[in-house]
């Protein structure tokens, strides 16, 4: 497969899939998206492949969400535009869930916004000491209304998901590690090596009971897809207001935003 957006390898048993955008800190636009599912399609339905790892190219980010000099109201144009909202994260997240193999998140650097919730997402999660971790969207004119936010809450307990989202704090590495965002934080030199030892663990496993596992977990929560549908319509209808467009605005014209002048 050839990608734009990213890098895509396979190695003993492994996939690693890197969203190659460094210049923008890893932000993905709807072709990004589109080429995730692609890739995340190939190596999850691959019987020759053990473990899936999605990290981002470069020291500076893992990911940072959406890309913002991409979006005005919708997201994106042309072909690669596809969804709700014209980015189809909810494709994207539901892809990550559905393939019947184990996902690690390599985390160097910033995992903010969407980028947050892939590594949410991810089965697991390792992070180099250099990590960072947080939400924008209120910031931003934005909100994940389904996995990002829902399916966090299991994760780190409903008050802390809260805060992650209403304060649009940073957290580092460690912080993450002790409210079970992340499984392992390790020095960042030794970060490849610490996923590759786990992928050489989880390729040993049986396939089908890590699948038969993946989808048990999942059952749990799978109510969160439904909620997440019925939320990027109303994130639809919200991105096409002056009150969130001002979040785009205000950043690329370095200002703070002024959220409650577009309030209705």
């Amino acid at each position: 497969m050839q990608f734009e957006d990213l890098i895509y390898e396979e190695k003993n048993r492994v996939a690693t899939i890197t969203i190659n955008r460094p210049k923008v800190m890893n932000a993905f636009r709807p072709k990004t998206c589109v080429e995730l599912i692609q890739a995340f399609l190939k190596a999850g339905w691959d019987g020759e492949i053990g473990a899936i790892v999605l990290t981002g190219a470069g020291n500076r980010a893992f990911c940072t969400g959406g890309d913002q000099s991409d979006k005005h109201g919708q997201y994106g144009a042309g072909m690669e535009a596809r969804g709700t909202t014209g980015m189809p994260v909810g494709e994207l997240h539901s892809v990550i869930r559905d393939v019947p193999k184990p996902v690690i998140a390599k985390v160097r650097g910033y995992s903010i916004g969407g980028g947050n919730v892939l590594a949410t997402l991810c089965d697991l999660t390792i992070a180099s000491d250099n990590a960072i971790f947080g939400q924008v969207g209120p910031r931003m004119g934005s909100v994940d209304p389904g996995f990002g936010t829902a399916y966090l809450a299991r994760v780190v307990g409903e008050k802390k998901a809260r805060e992650i989202w209403y304060m649009c704090k940073r957290y580092s590495a460690k912080e993450a590690l002790e409210m079970g965002l992340c499984n392992a934080v390790v020095p960042d030199d030794q970060l490849d090596a610490e996923v590759d030892r786990w992928c050489a663990e989880l390729v040993e496993r049986s396939p089908t009971a890590i699948a038969i596992a993946k989808r048990s977990f999942n059952a749990d929560s799978e109510n969160i897809r439904g909620i997440g549908a019925l939320g990027m319509e109303a994130l639809r209808l919200y991105y096409d207001t002056e009150e969130s467009k001002e979040g785009g605005n205000a950043l690329r014209a370095k200002r703070p935003p002024e959220f409650h002048k577009h309030m209705k």
